[in-house]
């Protein structure tokens, strides 16, 4: 029984990195697309939307890293586990 609850730990924590990889990118491709589209339409705020930008991608790349640690936790320190 504790076999199978670690092993599907495993295989879950690998889904949730891998979503949370395959999220992250989507989510800075699209916030890069925007900034770069308004930095084309309007170069005299390309300083501000490009601090704007780096901004976003970091609040982004806030939820894949959470997302990691909850899956390490689930392997390492899994509460299912006696």
């Amino acid at each position: 029984m504790e076999a199978t609850i670690i092993a599907f730990s495993v295989i879950s924590a690998g889904i949730i990195a891998a979503a949370a990889a395959i999220g992250a990118a989507l989510g800075d491709s699209r916030v890069a697309d925007r900034a770069l589209d308004g930095m084309t339409r309007q170069p005299e705020m390309s300083g501000k939307l490009f601090t704007n930008m780096l901004i976003g991608i970091g609040l982004v790349e806030s939820m894949p890293i959470i997302a990691i640690v909850i899956a390490i936790v689930l392997v390492f320190a899994n509460p299912f586990v006696r």
